[in-house]
Protein backbone atom coordinates (compact mmCIF):
# COMPACT_ATOMS: atom_id res chain seq x y z
CA UNK A 1 0.00 0.00 0.00
CA UNK A 2 2.78 2.41 0.98
CA UNK A 3 4.55 1.67 -2.32
CA UNK A 4 1.40 2.54 -4.32
CA UNK A 5 1.02 5.86 -2.47
CA UNK A 6 4.70 6.68 -3.08
CA UNK A 7 4.35 5.97 -6.83
CA UNK A 8 1.22 8.12 -7.03
CA UNK A 9 2.94 11.05 -5.27
CA UNK A 10 5.92 10.80 -7.61
CA UNK A 11 3.58 10.83 -10.62
CA UNK A 12 1.82 13.96 -9.36
CA UNK A 13 5.17 15.71 -8.86
CA UNK A 14 6.29 14.84 -12.39
CA UNK A 15 3.04 16.14 -13.86
CA UNK A 16 3.28 19.34 -11.82
CA UNK A 17 6.86 19.97 -12.91
CA UNK A 18 6.04 19.37 -16.57
CA UNK A 19 2.96 21.56 -16.39
CA UNK A 20 4.62 24.50 -14.62
CA UNK A 21 7.58 24.39 -17.01
CA UNK A 22 5.32 24.56 -20.04
CA UNK A 23 3.25 27.37 -18.45
CA UNK A 24 6.26 29.68 -18.23
CA UNK A 25 6.97 29.42 -21.95
CA UNK A 26 3.98 31.25 -23.49
CA UNK A 27 4.24 33.01 -26.85
CA UNK A 28 1.57 34.97 -28.69
CA UNK A 29 0.89 35.60 -32.34
CA UNK A 30 0.05 39.16 -33.34
CA UNK A 31 -3.50 39.98 -32.25
CA UNK A 32 -3.86 37.04 -29.91
CA UNK A 33 -2.49 33.70 -28.75
CA UNK A 34 -1.44 31.01 -31.22
CA UNK A 35 -3.93 28.17 -30.79
CA UNK A 36 -3.46 24.84 -32.56
CA UNK A 37 -6.64 23.14 -31.31
CA UNK A 38 -9.66 22.80 -33.59
CA UNK A 39 -11.71 25.48 -31.83
CA UNK A 40 -11.28 27.98 -29.00
CA UNK A 41 -13.08 30.83 -27.30
CA UNK A 42 -12.22 33.36 -24.58
CA UNK A 43 -15.13 35.18 -22.96
CA UNK A 44 -15.33 37.86 -20.28
CA UNK A 45 -17.82 36.61 -17.71
CA UNK A 46 -19.76 39.75 -16.71
CA UNK A 47 -20.35 41.16 -20.18
CA UNK A 48 -20.27 37.95 -22.19
CA UNK A 49 -17.97 39.68 -24.68
CA UNK A 50 -15.76 37.41 -26.78
CA UNK A 51 -12.11 38.45 -26.51
CA UNK A 52 -10.70 35.71 -28.73
CA UNK A 53 -12.31 33.15 -31.03
CA UNK A 54 -11.27 30.40 -33.38
CA UNK A 55 -14.00 28.36 -35.11
CA UNK A 56 -16.16 29.23 -32.09
CA UNK A 57 -19.46 28.08 -33.64
CA UNK A 58 -18.19 24.98 -35.46
CA UNK A 59 -20.12 21.83 -34.57
CA UNK A 60 -17.75 19.42 -32.83
CA UNK A 61 -17.89 16.53 -30.37
CA UNK A 62 -16.97 17.77 -26.89
CA UNK A 63 -16.73 14.51 -24.93
CA UNK A 64 -17.33 14.92 -21.17
CA UNK A 65 -17.86 18.68 -21.42
CA UNK A 66 -21.45 17.55 -22.11
CA UNK A 67 -21.64 17.00 -18.34
CA UNK A 68 -21.69 20.77 -17.80
CA UNK A 69 -25.40 20.68 -18.72
CA UNK A 70 -25.92 17.68 -16.43
CA UNK A 71 -24.31 19.70 -13.65
CA UNK A 72 -26.35 22.82 -14.47
CA UNK A 73 -29.70 21.01 -14.39
CA UNK A 74 -28.77 19.39 -11.07
CA UNK A 75 -27.77 22.75 -9.58
CA UNK A 76 -31.01 24.29 -10.79
CA UNK A 77 -32.98 21.48 -9.14
CA UNK A 78 -31.24 22.30 -5.87
CA UNK A 79 -31.80 26.03 -6.37
CA UNK A 80 -35.53 25.48 -6.97
CA UNK A 81 -35.88 23.30 -3.88
CA UNK A 82 -36.72 20.11 -5.79
CA UNK A 83 -33.47 18.50 -4.63
CA UNK A 84 -31.00 18.93 -1.78
CA UNK A 85 -27.45 17.70 -1.38
CA UNK A 86 -28.76 15.35 1.33
CA UNK A 87 -31.43 13.80 -0.93
CA UNK A 88 -30.86 10.05 -1.22
CA UNK A 89 -30.63 8.77 -4.80
CA UNK A 90 -31.24 5.09 -5.44
CA UNK A 91 -28.89 3.85 -8.15
CA UNK A 92 -29.78 1.52 -11.00
CA UNK A 93 -27.87 -1.26 -12.69
CA UNK A 94 -27.87 0.91 -15.83
CA UNK A 95 -26.11 3.77 -14.04
CA UNK A 96 -23.57 1.58 -12.27
CA UNK A 97 -22.71 -0.11 -15.58
CA UNK A 98 -21.58 3.04 -17.37
CA UNK A 99 -18.11 2.74 -18.87
CA UNK A 100 -15.42 5.35 -19.26
CA UNK A 101 -14.58 7.63 -16.33
CA UNK A 102 -16.51 6.47 -13.27
CA UNK A 103 -16.49 6.23 -9.49
CA UNK A 104 -17.75 2.61 -9.47
CA UNK A 105 -21.08 3.20 -7.74
CA UNK A 106 -22.98 0.12 -6.60
CA UNK A 107 -26.41 -0.69 -8.06
CA UNK A 108 -29.63 -0.64 -5.99
CA UNK A 109 -28.16 1.35 -3.10
CA UNK A 110 -28.52 4.96 -2.01
CA UNK A 111 -26.00 7.77 -2.41
CA UNK A 112 -26.56 11.40 -1.48
CA UNK A 113 -27.16 13.77 -4.39
CA UNK A 114 -24.28 15.87 -3.06
CA UNK A 115 -21.83 12.97 -3.28
CA UNK A 116 -22.96 12.14 -6.81
CA UNK A 117 -22.70 15.78 -7.89
CA UNK A 118 -19.24 16.01 -6.34
CA UNK A 119 -18.20 12.90 -8.26
CA UNK A 120 -19.35 14.44 -11.55
CA UNK A 121 -17.70 17.82 -10.95
CA UNK A 122 -14.38 16.50 -9.66
CA UNK A 123 -13.92 13.13 -11.34
CA UNK A 124 -16.22 13.45 -14.39
CA UNK A 125 -18.04 10.28 -13.34
CA UNK A 126 -20.32 8.82 -16.01
CA UNK A 127 -22.09 6.51 -13.56
CA UNK A 128 -22.86 9.36 -11.13
CA UNK A 129 -24.13 11.50 -14.04
CA UNK A 130 -26.63 8.84 -15.13
CA UNK A 131 -27.73 8.24 -11.53
CA UNK A 132 -28.57 11.93 -11.13
CA UNK A 133 -30.30 12.04 -14.53
CA UNK A 134 -32.48 9.02 -13.71
CA UNK A 135 -33.41 10.44 -10.31
CA UNK A 136 -34.33 13.89 -11.67
CA UNK A 137 -36.24 12.81 -14.79
CA UNK A 138 -36.97 9.10 -14.40
CA UNK A 139 -34.70 8.09 -17.26
CA UNK A 140 -31.62 9.35 -19.04
CA UNK A 141 -33.58 9.92 -22.27
CA UNK A 142 -36.12 12.11 -20.48
CA UNK A 143 -33.28 14.03 -18.84
CA UNK A 144 -31.60 14.54 -22.24
CA UNK A 145 -34.82 16.16 -23.49
CA UNK A 146 -34.53 18.62 -20.62
CA UNK A 147 -30.89 19.21 -21.53
CA UNK A 148 -31.79 20.19 -25.09
CA UNK A 149 -34.72 22.31 -23.92
CA UNK A 150 -32.48 24.21 -21.49
CA UNK A 151 -29.85 24.66 -24.20
CA UNK A 152 -32.43 26.36 -26.42
CA UNK A 153 -33.51 28.61 -23.55
CA UNK A 154 -29.91 29.70 -23.07
CA UNK A 155 -29.49 30.45 -26.78
CA UNK A 156 -27.13 27.52 -27.41
CA UNK A 157 -28.16 27.18 -31.05
CA UNK A 158 -25.11 25.11 -32.02
CA UNK A 159 -25.56 22.33 -29.47
CA UNK A 160 -27.45 19.03 -29.49
CA UNK A 161 -27.29 16.46 -26.71
CA UNK A 162 -27.85 12.72 -27.07
CA UNK A 163 -26.70 11.57 -23.62
CA UNK A 164 -25.81 13.12 -20.26
CA UNK A 165 -22.22 11.85 -20.13
CA UNK A 166 -20.48 12.83 -23.35
CA UNK A 167 -19.81 9.24 -24.37
CA UNK A 168 -19.46 9.07 -28.18
CA UNK A 169 -22.72 9.53 -30.12
CA UNK A 170 -22.83 10.53 -33.82
CA UNK A 171 -25.59 13.13 -33.43
CA UNK A 172 -24.14 14.83 -30.33
CA UNK A 173 -22.24 18.08 -30.82
CA UNK A 174 -21.60 21.53 -29.43
CA UNK A 175 -19.23 24.45 -30.06
CA UNK A 176 -16.72 26.55 -28.13
CA UNK A 177 -19.07 29.52 -27.84
CA UNK A 178 -21.90 27.42 -26.37
CA UNK A 179 -19.50 25.71 -23.96
CA UNK A 180 -18.46 29.13 -22.65
CA UNK A 181 -22.11 30.12 -22.30
CA UNK A 182 -23.05 27.12 -20.17
CA UNK A 183 -19.99 27.46 -17.93
CA UNK A 184 -21.03 31.07 -17.43
CA UNK A 185 -24.35 29.76 -16.05
CA UNK A 186 -22.79 27.06 -13.88
CA UNK A 187 -20.26 29.51 -12.38
CA UNK A 188 -23.13 31.44 -10.77
CA UNK A 189 -23.64 28.72 -8.17
CA UNK A 190 -21.69 28.59 -4.91
CA UNK A 191 -22.33 24.84 -4.62
CA UNK A 192 -20.49 24.31 -7.89
CA UNK A 193 -17.39 26.19 -6.67
CA UNK A 194 -17.48 24.26 -3.39
CA UNK A 195 -16.64 21.12 -5.36
CA UNK A 196 -14.87 22.47 -8.46
CA UNK A 197 -11.96 23.83 -6.41
CA UNK A 198 -11.22 20.49 -4.70
CA UNK A 199 -8.06 18.83 -5.99
CA UNK A 200 -8.34 15.45 -4.23
CA UNK A 201 -11.16 13.87 -2.23
CA UNK A 202 -12.86 10.52 -1.82
CA UNK A 203 -16.28 8.96 -2.24
CA UNK A 204 -17.46 6.76 0.61
CA UNK A 205 -19.76 4.04 -0.71
CA UNK A 206 -22.64 2.63 1.38
CA UNK A 207 -20.70 -0.64 1.62
CA UNK A 208 -17.83 1.17 3.34
CA UNK A 209 -15.33 0.99 0.50
CA UNK A 210 -13.79 4.23 -0.79
CA UNK A 211 -13.03 5.60 -4.24
CA UNK A 212 -10.36 8.27 -4.59
CA UNK A 213 -11.41 11.39 -6.53
CA UNK A 214 -8.80 13.45 -8.37
CA UNK A 215 -9.84 16.61 -10.19
CA UNK A 216 -9.53 16.13 -13.94
CA UNK A 217 -9.00 19.89 -14.38
CA UNK A 218 -5.35 20.44 -13.43
CA UNK A 219 -5.69 24.21 -13.81
CA UNK A 220 -7.52 24.47 -10.47
CA UNK A 221 -4.23 23.48 -8.86
CA UNK A 222 -1.67 25.01 -11.18
CA UNK A 223 -3.21 28.18 -12.67
CA UNK A 224 -3.59 31.23 -10.43
CA UNK A 225 -7.25 32.17 -10.16
CA UNK A 226 -8.76 29.09 -11.81
CA UNK A 227 -11.69 27.85 -9.73
CA UNK A 228 -13.69 25.64 -12.05
CA UNK A 229 -14.06 23.93 -15.38
CA UNK A 230 -14.66 20.66 -17.17
CA UNK A 231 -12.41 18.38 -19.15
CA UNK A 232 -13.34 15.97 -21.91
CA UNK A 233 -11.46 13.41 -23.94
CA UNK A 234 -12.41 10.80 -26.54
CA UNK A 235 -10.81 9.62 -29.77
CA UNK A 236 -13.30 11.55 -31.88
CA UNK A 237 -13.33 14.74 -29.77
CA UNK A 238 -9.64 14.91 -28.95
CA UNK A 239 -8.79 16.63 -25.69
CA UNK A 240 -11.16 19.38 -24.56
CA UNK A 241 -11.35 21.84 -21.68
CA UNK A 242 -13.56 24.67 -20.54
CA UNK A 243 -12.31 26.58 -17.50
CA UNK A 244 -13.03 29.69 -15.47
CA UNK A 245 -10.50 31.94 -13.72
CA UNK A 246 -10.84 35.16 -11.77
CA UNK A 247 -8.24 37.80 -10.98
CA UNK A 248 -9.05 41.09 -9.28
CA UNK A 249 -12.52 42.09 -10.52
CA UNK A 250 -12.48 40.19 -13.81
CA UNK A 251 -13.52 36.60 -14.50
CA UNK A 252 -12.67 34.92 -17.81
CA UNK A 253 -13.97 31.72 -19.39
CA UNK A 254 -11.61 29.83 -21.68
CA UNK A 255 -12.64 26.94 -23.95
CA UNK A 256 -10.46 24.56 -25.97
CA UNK A 257 -11.91 21.84 -28.24
CA UNK A 258 -9.97 19.22 -30.16
CA UNK A 259 -6.46 19.57 -28.75
CA UNK A 260 -4.03 16.90 -29.91
CA UNK A 261 -3.24 15.79 -26.36
CA UNK A 262 -4.04 16.52 -22.74
CA UNK A 263 -1.05 18.79 -22.11
CA UNK A 264 -1.92 20.95 -25.13
CA UNK A 265 -5.44 21.64 -23.89
CA UNK A 266 -4.13 22.87 -20.54
CA UNK A 267 -1.37 24.92 -22.17
CA UNK A 268 -3.67 26.56 -24.72
CA UNK A 269 -6.43 27.23 -22.18
CA UNK A 270 -3.78 28.92 -20.04
CA UNK A 271 -2.55 30.91 -23.05
CA UNK A 272 -6.05 32.30 -23.49
CA UNK A 273 -6.26 33.24 -19.81
CA UNK A 274 -2.82 34.89 -19.93
CA UNK A 275 -3.79 36.88 -23.03
CA UNK A 276 -7.04 38.05 -21.46
CA UNK A 277 -5.64 39.06 -18.07
CA UNK A 278 -2.63 40.79 -19.65
CA UNK A 279 -4.58 42.86 -22.16
CA UNK A 280 -8.06 43.49 -20.77
CA UNK A 281 -9.72 44.79 -17.63
CA UNK A 282 -13.25 45.07 -16.32
CA UNK A 283 -14.58 48.62 -15.99
CA UNK A 284 -17.64 49.22 -13.83
CA UNK A 285 -19.91 51.78 -15.48
CA UNK A 286 -22.76 51.66 -12.97
CA UNK A 287 -22.46 50.15 -9.50
CA UNK A 288 -25.01 49.22 -6.84
CA UNK A 289 -23.06 49.97 -3.66
CA UNK A 290 -22.89 53.78 -3.79
CA UNK A 291 -25.74 56.20 -4.44
CA UNK A 292 -25.76 57.81 -7.88
CA UNK A 293 -27.79 60.90 -6.93
CA UNK A 294 -30.64 61.92 -4.61
CA UNK A 295 -34.29 62.71 -5.12
CA UNK A 296 -36.52 65.16 -3.21
CA UNK A 297 -39.37 63.64 -1.17
CA UNK A 298 -42.63 65.61 -1.14
CA UNK A 299 -44.46 65.58 2.22
CA UNK A 300 -42.10 63.00 3.65
CA UNK A 301 -40.45 62.64 7.05
CA UNK A 302 -37.14 62.92 5.17
CA UNK A 303 -36.49 65.75 2.73
CA UNK A 304 -34.72 63.54 0.22
CA UNK A 305 -33.48 60.01 -0.40
CA UNK A 306 -30.37 58.59 -2.06
CA UNK A 307 -30.97 56.80 -5.35
CA UNK A 308 -29.19 53.57 -6.36
CA UNK A 309 -28.94 51.43 -9.47
CA UNK A 310 -30.94 48.21 -9.17
CA UNK A 311 -28.19 46.25 -10.97
CA UNK A 312 -24.54 46.78 -11.81
CA UNK A 313 -23.18 47.14 -15.32
CA UNK A 314 -19.58 46.65 -16.37
CA UNK A 315 -17.75 46.40 -19.65
CA UNK A 316 -14.49 44.80 -20.61
CA UNK A 317 -11.98 46.99 -22.40
CA UNK A 318 -8.34 46.94 -23.36
CA UNK A 319 -6.14 48.23 -20.58
CA UNK A 320 -5.64 51.99 -20.76
CA UNK A 321 -8.64 52.65 -22.99
CA UNK A 322 -11.36 55.01 -21.77
CA UNK A 323 -14.96 53.88 -21.65
CA UNK A 324 -17.17 54.98 -24.56
CA UNK A 325 -20.38 54.44 -22.56
CA UNK A 326 -22.48 57.51 -21.74
CA UNK A 327 -24.82 57.40 -18.73
CA UNK A 328 -27.84 59.68 -18.34
CA UNK A 329 -30.51 59.60 -15.63
CA UNK A 330 -34.23 59.89 -16.18
CA UNK A 331 -36.28 60.63 -13.04
CA UNK A 332 -38.63 63.32 -11.67
CA UNK A 333 -37.44 66.23 -9.53
CA UNK A 334 -39.41 64.90 -6.57
CA UNK A 335 -41.66 62.02 -5.57
CA UNK A 336 -44.46 61.83 -3.04
CA UNK A 337 -44.14 60.07 0.30
CA UNK A 338 -44.45 57.36 1.41
CA UNK A 339 -41.61 55.47 -0.26
CA UNK A 340 -40.63 51.88 0.35
CA UNK A 341 -37.30 50.10 -0.02
CA UNK A 342 -37.00 48.90 -3.61
CA UNK A 343 -39.40 51.44 -5.11
CA UNK A 344 -38.43 52.31 -8.70
CA UNK A 345 -38.08 56.06 -9.15
CA UNK A 346 -36.39 56.35 -12.55
CA UNK A 347 -33.94 54.83 -14.99
CA UNK A 348 -30.26 55.02 -15.83
CA UNK A 349 -29.86 55.03 -19.61
CA UNK A 350 -26.59 53.68 -21.00
CA UNK A 351 -25.70 54.46 -24.59
CA UNK A 352 -22.82 54.10 -27.01
CA UNK A 353 -22.47 56.50 -29.96
CA UNK A 354 -26.02 57.71 -29.36
CA UNK A 355 -27.56 54.21 -29.39
CA UNK A 356 -29.14 52.93 -26.17
CA UNK A 357 -27.56 49.64 -25.11
CA UNK A 358 -29.17 49.17 -21.68
CA UNK A 359 -31.62 50.70 -19.24
CA UNK A 360 -31.30 50.08 -15.50
CA UNK A 361 -33.97 50.81 -12.89
CA UNK A 362 -33.12 53.42 -10.26
CA UNK A 363 -34.45 52.59 -6.80
CA UNK A 364 -34.56 53.95 -3.26
CA UNK A 365 -33.25 51.70 -0.49
CA UNK A 366 -35.08 53.23 2.48
CA UNK A 367 -38.62 53.54 3.79
CA UNK A 368 -39.79 57.11 4.18
CA UNK A 369 -43.23 57.67 5.74
CA UNK A 370 -45.50 60.56 4.85
CA UNK A 371 -45.83 63.45 7.29
CA UNK A 372 -48.78 63.13 9.70
CA UNK A 373 -50.88 66.12 10.84
CA UNK A 374 -48.85 66.16 14.05
CA UNK A 375 -45.60 66.14 12.06
CA UNK A 376 -46.83 69.09 9.99
CA UNK A 377 -47.86 71.00 13.16
CA UNK A 378 -44.50 70.28 14.83
CA UNK A 379 -42.68 71.38 11.71
CA UNK A 380 -44.52 74.73 11.70
CA UNK A 381 -43.90 75.23 15.43
CA UNK A 382 -40.19 74.41 15.20
CA UNK A 383 -39.86 76.63 12.14
CA UNK A 384 -41.54 79.50 13.95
Amino acid sequence: MFKKILIFCMLVCVLATTFCASMSNVSYAEGGPDISSKAACLVEYASGEILYAKQETKHLPIASMVKMMTILLTLEQIDHGALTEETLVTTSENASGMGGSQVFIDPYVQYSAGDLLKSVIIASANDASVALAEHISGSESAFVSKMNERAQQLGMSDTHYVNCTGLPAPEQYSCAKDCALILKEVAKYDIYHKYSTIWMDELLHPSGRKTELVNTNRLVRYYDGCDGGKTGSTNEAGCCLSASAKRNDMRLISVIIGAENSQTRFNECSKLFNYGFANYESKEIVGTENSLLSIAINKGKEADAPVFADEAFAIVAKKGEKSDIDVTYSLPEKINAPTRKGDVVGKAVLSRNGAVIKEIDLIVKMDIDALSLKDCFDKVVYGW
